[in-house]
């Protein structure tokens, strides 16, 4: 199957005259903007006669994208895309567009880094990069990230598409991208950890208990290596404890103290834990009496 070839090509200063510009007076500025604009298109056409036309806008494109000029460079690996069909190169221009909208972090950039990468993967899905792509493809939502307590969307779109390379690519043999692949699923998990305990925070400071405890066990059994576990568990603990179920309690205050040797809570659930059981302790003796 072949790539789209309809894809017009539009004119742009490079990086280089964009500097250029800033440096001198309006007029001046706008008359050295109006003639590199009417002839920077011309570079990204091989010389006539270049023996290898398609590897010179690989190379010039590559170029320009480890510069950082992100319009130059897509408009060298489009005519390559669009030019040659059977190019040895297409594959990695086509990931060198979506690279180029990837640099610009733009929303408008990612959305169509997104596009260029799934389009890869669906021409290219046994191409020796299709590790990059998958993993690009991730980043492009993993970028578009909110704040903990906003919408969380990106953040699932990001952890779906980590685990497929994760699933594709299991270790670091089958990608050298595997252990950072590993450490951006792990960072994507815990924002949305982070909405989840600061939803079940709220709660337990509204004194709604029930709300705390579902939003919070809910979070500790989906996620139990969360980063910052140390705060639901503790949280956990002391909603059960409020509601007059300190039973339920001990075991979370005992997993915090556990597996964190260093936390902000840890004093305190000691202190706790050792008051419920002394409380406990109290009560069943005074049964027996």
């Amino acid at each position: 199957m072949d790539l789209d070839n309809t894809r017009a090509s539009v004119t742009a200063p490079s990086a280089r005259a964009r500097r250029t510009f800033a440096r001198l007076p309006g007029l001046a500025a706008l008359a050295l903007l109006a003639l590199t604009a009417g002839c920077s298109s011309a570079p990204t056409r091989p010389p006539t006669g270049t023996p290898e036309p398609d590897k010179f806008l690989f190379e010039r494109g590559t170029a320009e994208l480890n510069d950082k000029d992100w319009f130059t460079a897509r408009e060298y690996f489009r005519q390559l895309v669009d030019s040659y069909p059977q190019s040895r190169y297409r594959g990695d221009a086509k990931l060198g567009v979506g690279d180029t909208h990837l640099g610009e972090g733009t929303t408008e950039g990612y959305v169509m880094a997104i596009n260029e990468y799934r389009e890869f993967l669906s021409f290219y899905p046994t191409h020796r990069r299709a590790d990059y792509a998958q993993f690009k493809l991730a980043m492009a939502h993993f970028y578009q990230m909110r704040g903990p307590m906003r919408d969380q969307t990106e953040t699932l779109e990001a952890i779906k598409e980590l685990q497929v390379f994760l699933e594709k690519f299991p270790s670091a043999e089958r990608s050298p991208l595997f252990p950072e692949a590993q450490a951006r699923l792990r960072e994507a998990k815990d924002r949305l950890g982070d909405h989840e305990l600061g939803v079940g925070v709220q709660y337990h400071r509204t004194r709604w208990y029930p709300g705390a405890i579902e939003r919070l066990k809910g979070l500790l059994e989906k996620d139990p290596q969360f980063t910052r576990r140390d705060a639901a568990l503790f949280y956990l603990a002391d909603s059960f404890d409020k509601v007059g179920r300190p039973a339920e309690a001990l075991p979370y205050f005992d997993r915090l103290i556990k597996e964190f040797e260093q936390s902000e809570f840890l004093e305190k659930a000691q202190l706790r834990m050792a008051a419920i059981r002394a409380e406990m302790e109290k009560k069943a003796g005074a049964a027996v009496k």
